[in-house]
């Protein structure tokens, strides 16, 4: 039974896909960041081992994409750096990790690369989002946030880091955000919805847009889309954000959520009409034995990367 411990170098990380798409770091123009950081965790935990079970799970993908009609992979070249803020040491504080995922990420962005961070808790997008805020300095971006939790009170459990806080510290670098898929939140994070006028997609939104006519001019994707007052985009995607049923190796699970066919649709709009700057995909938490999670966060990885690439136009 496969139960994805940390490797112990990163010599011994699986790479995205396989090794015989990777061009090297110079010649990419994606990249893939590990970062196995699990330190805040409240239910469920094992979210430390998401990135090792995702690389891993990538090795079984096709790399033809049936949607884009191309192995993207070869196309344009994918490189798997070497992981950060593996909380096996101890030696990391709560904010002493967020400052090395920044300093990393920030490198990272000034050199060129369209960066799939992935996790490991969703603490770990304030350190991503802060990194693209000093490599970019005073242009503006969104973070567009599909989650199943607002993730924005104050602190929880003594801690301003905390994976439940992650979108108030992203409020507080002044960036606008966009969540969707929400459809669990405390009393404070209600109040600053309203208070902040932030722009909800809620998951009931989402389940009733299924059931609209045709003659309905608008869907939820418009109005998400709509809200986004920037033209440059950051993508955070707490696998929880989906239904269970699609991803159930999740840390903190809900009912409802995201089908696999509404988060491509999104993904790909989001990609296409918006400019991305970079994405992460956080919170996977394997379930050992059982590994339609991890495989399933791969292909969403994969999709994504090509929706970029054909966005770009780095696809022939």
């Amino acid at each position: 039974m496969t139960t994805h411990p940390l490797p112990e170098t990163a010599s011994d990380l699986y790479p995205f896909l396989d090794r015989s798409i990777d061009p090297g770091y110079e010649a990419a123009r994606v990249v893939v960041l590990p970062v196995p950081y699990e330190a805040t965790t409240t239910y469920v935990q094992g979210c430390k081992h998401g990135p090792a079970a995702l690389l891993e799970a990538s090795d079984q993908l096709e790399y033809y994409d049936v949607e884009l009609g191309c192995e993207t992979g070869y196309a344009i070249g994918v490189h798997t750096v070497e992981p950060i803020a593996d909380t096996r040491s101890g030696e990391l504080d709560d904010q002493e990790a967020m400052e090395t995922i920044a300093a990393r990420v920030c490198q990272l962005q000034q050199d060129g690369k369209f960066v799939v961070t992935i996790g490991g808790e969703h603490s770990i997008t304030g350190g991503v989002v802060t990194g693209y805020r000093r490599a970019l300095g005073d242009e503006p971006f969104t973070v567009v946030q599909i989650d199943a939790h607002g993730d924005l009170r104050d602190t929880y459990e003594g801690s301003r880091y905390n994976h439940a806080c992650v979108m108030r510290r992203v409020l507080d670098l002044g960036l606008p955000i966009v969540p969707i898929g929400i459809r669990s939140i405390c009393q404070e994070e209600a109040d600053l919805i309203r208070d902040r006028h932030v722009p909800v997609i809620w998951a009931e939104e989402i389940a009733a847009g299924h059931h609209q006519t045709s003659s309905d001019q608008t869907t939820w994707i418009d109005r998400a889309i709509a809200a986004i007052p920037t033209d440059k985009v950051f993508l955070t995607i707490d696998l929880d954000g989906l239904d269970a049923t699609v991803i159930p190796g999740v840390g903190t699970p809900q009912p409802g959520g995201l089908s696999w066919y509404d988060t491509l649709t999104f993904v790909r709009r989001l990609l296409t009409e918006k400019q991305a700057i970079g994405m992460d995909v956080m919170e996977l938490c394997p379930l050992p034995g059982l590994v339609i999670s991890e495989f399933t966060a791969a292909k969403l990885v994969y999709r994504a990367i090509g929706y970029q690439a054909k966005a770009q136009g780095w696809l022939a």
